[in-house]
């Protein structure tokens, strides 16, 4: 039986054929599904999680940063399409059908983080500490864990 859980980023090897996968071309590759069902939504919502808070390690340090607090360093622009990319996981977690009051909790944890990252310099230090997509995430892994057992991925 194959695991179809997500599968990491996997950096390009030379033996491969570059024409097969244009993913593997470009240097990276993700196995996201397209579908709608729970275990879809939980796949895709952890992998932009793992872009937007934890995709690489801060440099001379231990400590795992994303895409949330490169982009946030651009001045508004950078805070508005992370505010985007926060917002689609919350969309995606009322297609699971969390209740309202949840919803509200998650959106005020995204306009939270980008009320306080868009604060110049202040704000770019909150990014690096304040994962508002992770507790998001959380949220959800809480959700589909009590409605949707099938869902549930043991980590090792």
């Amino acid at each position: 039986m194959e695991d179809n859980r997500l599968t990491p980023i996997e950096p390009y090897q030379g033996g491969q054929d570059r024409t097969e996968n244009r993913a593997y071309a470009q240097g990276f590759a993700f196995d996201l599904p397209t579908g709608s069902d729970p275990q879809s939504i939980r796949r895709r919502v952890e992998a932009l999680e793992m872009i937007l808070e934890r995709s690489m390690v801060l440099p001379g340090t231990n400590y795992r940063i994303g895409l949330d607090t490169i982009v946030g360093l651009v001045p508004v622009v950078g805070d508005i399409i992370t505010a985007a990319m926060g917002s689609y996981i919350v969309w995606e977690a009322r297609n699971l059908g969390l209740p309202k009051w949840k919803l509200w909790h998650m959106l005020g944890r995204v306009g939270f983080d980008t009320a306080v990252g868009a604060v110049p310099l202040v704000g770019d230090a909150f990014d690096v500490l304040y994962r508002s997509n992770t507790k998001n995430l959380r949220t959800i892994r809480k959700h589909l864990d009590k409605h949707h057992p099938e869902t549930r991925v043991i980590d090792q």
